[in-house]
């Protein structure tokens, strides 16, 4: 049975492990001082959350996610990461943290929840074509630095 709940102080080494495993997949390099500051904000409530979802006691994967405002809608949620480790992949471990989101979103008084992927990741598209609608958008990310 897989379990979600927000994750604790004691999963940071199984996080970091699932985090790096995250941002290898999406090729974004990320330094020590980057995955600390991350989970120190994840921790702190400092407007990013986190789920964690367990196979057996074991954390498997894990969800990032977030509150902001727009134009149209006071409070919208963007489900920012999700991961799942490679040996549990089909067991439904990405759709339980994905739900498990949604409902933090309804309880958080949000009016959608969306979240991006990758145009070529098969694998997560199969899952995501299940639970949500692909709206056909495009994103395009401006250098700032």
């Amino acid at each position: 049975m897989i379990e979600v709940a927000a994750l604790v102080d004691a999963d940071r080494a199984a996080w970091g492990r699932l985090a790096q495993g995250y941002k290898r997949f999406y090729n974004t390099p990320t330094c020590a001082a980057e995955y600390d500051e991350a989970w120190r904000r994840l921790r702190s409530g400092d407007g990013v959350f986190a789920f964690g979802a367990r196979l057996d006691g074991q954390l498997v994967g894990i969800v990032h996610y977030l509150f902001h405002t727009g134009t149209w809608a006071p409070r919208v949620c963007y489900l920012q990461d999700l991961y799942t480790d490679e040996s549990c992949r089909g067991q439904g471990v990405a759709r339980a943290l994905i739900e498990r989101v949604a409902q933090a979103a309804r309880e958080g008084g949000a009016s959608r929840l969306y979240w991006l992927t990758q145009e070529g990741n098969a694998t997560a598209r199969a899952l995501y074509d299940r639970l949500a609608r692909y709206q056909g958008f495009i994103r395009y990310d401006y250098p700032l630095r």
